[in-house]
């Protein structure tokens, strides 16, 4: 729109029989001033959009509980970067990737394998990793009623009842469908199979002796006997995956890239004492990241069938 004004400007300029030459150095300043005011950089402050719009996946019982566990980060965040913000919790995995891909989030805090379907759709990229104990992995497990005696996986565990969580998650659906599938399994035959489940239920059935197996992930098993939702003895883990890359912060294809690179920047900054008051408990911050961090749970899905190419 600039540029057309200005273009405007000095065709009139030409045409007008009043104009002296005098008068046109002036006139020429004034308009390379306007150039130079409408295109150059931006102060830091003024990257930060009105409002952004933050989201997390189902990382506690309850979509209010996750809330409450992560607005002191997202609201750090957010006074960091000098602009309001809105938080939502999704009630599954795959529901935060589709809210990404969607364009309804700026930022989201997502499990891996969502990330993952959000960036095949175009929709995100990694900007960083999470920090558990001071380190950017985590495991999914196979958990089991402490009675059952398997010594050996998944021999011992054929033809039993098994809970895998829902098909947006990391750990309780995309890794040990892989592992199974590498293997010549099927999950959905080899056992009682269902699927769909929050981590935290298939805790809670398999304590309660509702489900025989169940899949989870190390860090929210650690967290629910940490607060009393299970006791230790509840459940036991009779399988644990490789190194899995920890929780993304993706944002959204379009955001300012210099917006992004702030972003990423305060994310780093984060040390082990800030997260002592920012972050849920054992979070100790992040390491920059990009979605070549994510590339084995991309070849994981691409495996399964569950994304294409």
């Amino acid at each position: 729109m600039v540029s057309e004004a200005n273009d405007c400007c000095a065709t009139e300029v030409i045409k007008s029989p009043k104009l002296k030459l005098r008068d046109r150095p002036a006139l020429a300043a004034a308009a390379l001033a306007l150039i130079v005011v409408s295109f150059a950089p931006k102060p830091q402050s003024a990257m930060a959009a009105e409002k952004l719009r933050f989201a997390v996946g189902p990382l506690q019982p309850t979509p209010t509980e996750t809330k409450t566990a992560y607005e002191p980060f997202f609201k750090y965040l957010a006074g960091k970067l000098g602009t309001d913000y809105t938080l939502e919790a999704t009630t599954d995995w795959a529901g935060i990737a589709v809210a990404l891909a969607s364009g309804q989030v700026d930022v989201a805090w997502m499990g891996p394998w969502g990330y993952v379907i959000a960036h095949n759709q175009g929709a995100g990229d990694a900007i960083a990793t999470a920090k558990y104990d001071g380190k950017p992995v985590y495991h999914a497990i196979v958990i089991a009623r402490p009675d059952l005696n398997i010594e050996k996986w998944p021999e011992d565990g054929k033809g039993l009842r098994i809970s895998f969580a829902d098909v947006g998650s990391t750990s309780g659906w995309l890794v040990p469908t892989y592992w199974f599938k590498s293997r010549g399994l099927d999950p959905k035959t080899y056992f009682q199979y269902h699927e769909g489940a929050t981590h935290a239920a298939n805790e809670i059935s398999v304590a309660n002796g509702q489900t025989d197996l169940a899949t989870d992930y190390d860090r929210n098993r650690t967290a629910m006997i940490e607060n009393g939702a299970i006791a230790p003895t509840a459940t036991k883990i009779v399988w644990t995956s490789d190194d899995l890359p920890n929780d993304a912060i993706a944002v959204r294809t379009g955001l300012d890239a210099r917006l992004s690179k702030n972003i990423e920047a305060i994310l780093t900054a984060i040390t082990e004492e800030d997260a002592k008051t920012i972050l849920p408990k054992h979070y100790t911050g992040f390491v920059a990241s990009s979605h070549d961090r994510y590339k084995i749970i991309e070849d994981a899905g691409f495996a399964v069938g569950a994304l294409k190419k």
